[in-house]
């Protein structure tokens, strides 16, 4: 559980959460374990996406995935006990954040994270493999499940934290949903001119288990390039009235396209 929790990577789901918590004039410190959690699901799904029986990767932010280090066995169950963790360190935190808000919280990754999220996005995307053909239609439904609704949680968990009003908590919402397929888009774009030294993991891959990608089904890696600039913009208009406490969201979603890895 340590070794891939602990390997590295962005924290980008986490700090998410924080940077919407400070945007809606919250208490940082009362999030942190919230986003905490966050990472503990997220370094769930990679676990279990890189088996040999999903993307089957062999090498993750610059290490050897769970799985080649510990077995498939150990990686599943390592995996399992991330998503559970992730759960009970949350419900433990109504010492700080009001009962009706940590159930709130609790269902709103949980949705995120199951059946009509992140999980059913990943069946989805195994079902299109392969396919003869993927539309517009089934690729954003997988990119907005897959990587989207996990970014999008994790974005008006902060809020909620926060205590945000409802109609804050739709607007951070907008925001999670365009960043989230900003964010896929460039990874997809990373998987065919990104530097493996860089990004940590296979260059190529999806061409190789012939995965549905953005620049594959939209026009291009110069298209691509363009609509995750577009989404970034509306990204921004959605959190503008927030004013300044938000411009750490403005930063992570330009941060989004231009990162290389």
């Amino acid at each position: 559980m340590r070794y891939s929790l602990l390997s590295g990577g962005k924290r980008l789901r986490s700090i998410l959460c924080l940077a919407a918590c400070e945007a809606v004039g919250g208490d940082v410190a009362a999030a942190l374990p919230f986003a905490a959690a966050i990472e503990m699901l997220h370094a769930y799904s990679l676990i279990h996406d890189d088996l040999p029986a999903m993307d089957n990767d062999a090498v993750r932010r610059g290490m050897a995935t769970n799985h080649i280090v510990f077995g498939e066995g150990c990686a599943i169950l390592a995996g399992d006990a991330l998503l559970t963790e992730a759960f009970t360190l949350m419900a433990r935190r109504t010492d700080t954040v009001s009962h009706r808000r940590v159930v709130s919280i609790i269902q709103k990754l949980g949705e995120a994270a199951g059946s009509l999220g992140m999980v059913g996005g990943q069946f989805a995307d195994l079902q299109a493999q392969g396919a003869e053909e993927v539309s517009p239609k089934q690729l954003l439904s997988i990119h907005t499940r897959k990587t989207g609704a996990l970014i999008r949680a994790s974005v008006q968990i902060g809020g909620i934290v926060g205590q945000a009003n409802p109609k804050t908590l739709v607007r951070l919402g907008v925001y999670g949903e365009k960043i989230g397929l900003a964010f896929q888009i460039a990874d997809d774009i990373l998987n065919i001119e990104g530097d493996a030294k860089k990004t940590g993991k296979a260059v190529g891959s999806d061409s190789t288990h012939q995965k549905a990608t953005y620049p594959g089904i939209y026009g291009g890696v110069a298209q691509a390039k363009r609509d995750a600039l577009r989404l970034v913009d509306d990204a921004l208009e959605a959190v503008k009235p927030l004013g300044l406490p938000a411009d750490r969201l403005g930063q992570i979603a330009h941060y989004m396209i231009k990162r290389q890895k």
